[in-house]
């Protein structure tokens, strides 16, 4: 068999070794709560586990309440890692009282020397942090379904592990231990400690590392002042597309905006070009392209439509923004938006579709602003 205290000494080593990956990671994301959350609780498994190993058969008091102690506090912030990485922020109280609750079940009965009832309780609170663990990546498995997945069952297979510890202990029906479980639950639990930590620490870094690069793609492709998509990020996705024949183009500038930014700062600029890009998503489709290609300068990739349409759109978008109020700390501003309006014929690039749109919105400019001019549609491919 297996020598126990062995395995705990190899958990602990294997731990330590995940737990500082996880903070030299999250040195480099320190916008990724949940790894220090993982580091921590890792930190605390590493502490449960090396005193456990090394405790030389003692099962007293204070080898019991000390090592338990932390074991259950490093999968709590486990748990709370799983949370974070799925929904961000978590809300402190019930994670604090469902710790308090556990910490309790599983002290109070060391304390009145009932400590078969009191690794029960241990058992089960680690099974359930692992099984509540697991949950959360197989509620969020619709990000990357493979990895989320495998990691779903090893959390949900180690809180088995737990489990099996539990139900042979109260199958034997001693509430007071004198020397450590060994059993054959006892070794799977170890080893499933083994490989069920190691291989959530590979997957969780894979995530992340994985969370990050999709992270910075979105921010290179993303305007930061209004979230809407900047031109780069325009002409990636339509650039070299096939668009179907009516796909509609909307062209806008916010005239007079460098007088805006003149007269008022550029604070009252900013905000004018914030308010602008609500504008825009309050009346365009979710399947519709929005972005920012310039300083003033708008652009909506649109659903095929006929040119009336679309000008009825724009129409739309120029009125709300015309009549829109936009309020700063100690004043507030108004602006107005020129249009230019194209619909694609057969066969016609984004670039063309563009040019003419950039055409149109020039022709509003010049013939007196604030209003939306269409392009004529294009006959000949």
């Amino acid at each position: 068999m297996i020598d126990n205290a062995t395995l705990m000494i190899a958990i602990a080593f294997s731990s330590g070794a995940l737990m500082l990956t996880l903070v030299l990671s999250w040195l480099n994301a320190r916008r990724d709560g949940y790894l220090i959350s993982w580091a921590a609780g890792m930190a605390f498994v590493v502490i449960a586990l090396a005193a456990l190993g090394l405790r030389n058969g003692r099962y007293d008091l204070w080898v019991q309440l000390g090592p338990f102690v932390a074991l259950i506090s490093g999968m709590a912030l486990i748990h709370v890692g799983t949370r974070q990485f799925r929904i961000g922020r978590v809300r402190p109280l019930p994670l604090a009282l469902l710790w308090v609750a556990t910490m309790l079940a599983t002290g109070l009965p060391f304390l009145f020397g009932l400590s078969g009832i009191g690794t029960i309780a241990l058992n089960l609170s680690c099974a359930a942090y692992m099984i509540l663990a697991g949950y959360q990546y197989w509620a969020g498995r619709a990000e990357a379904p493979l990895p989320l997945v495998s990691g779903a069952f090893l959390f949900v297979l180690t809180g088995v592990s737990f489990l099996a510890c539990a139900v042979l202990l109260a199958m034997d029906g001693r509430v007071v231990l004198t020397m450590p479980p060994n059993n054959w639950a006892e070794q799977f639990n170890s080893i499933m400690a083994i490989v069920g930590l190691t291989g959530i620490g590979a997957l969780s870094l894979t995530l992340s590392q994985s969370r990050a690069t999709r992270r910075h793609r979105l921010e290179a492709q993303t305007d930061s002042l209004t979230g809407l998509l900047n031109r780069r990020a325009l002409f990636d996705r339509f650039g070299k597309a096939e668009l179907p024949v009516g796909t509609a183009v909307l062209m806008f500038d916010i005239d007079h905006f460098k007088q805006i930014n003149d007269r008022q700062g550029h604070a009252a600029g900013d905000a004018v070009i914030q308010h602008f890009a609500l504008v825009l998503r309050r009346n365009l489709q979710e399947d519709d392209s929005i972005a920012r290609i310039g300083g003033e300068e708008f652009c909506a990739v649109l659903q095929p439509m006929a040119v009336d349409r679309a000008k009825a759109i724009a129409e739309r978008i120029r009125t709300d923004f015309e009549q829109a109020t936009i309020r700063l700390v100690s004043e507030s501003v108004r602006a107005t938006v020129s249009v230019g309006v194209a619909t694609g014929g057969v066969d016609e690039s984004f670039s063309s579709i563009l040019h003419r749109a950039d055409a149109a919105l020039y022709r509003a400019k010049d013939t007196g602003r604030n209003r939306v001019t269409s392009a004529p549609l294009r006959l000949i491919a």
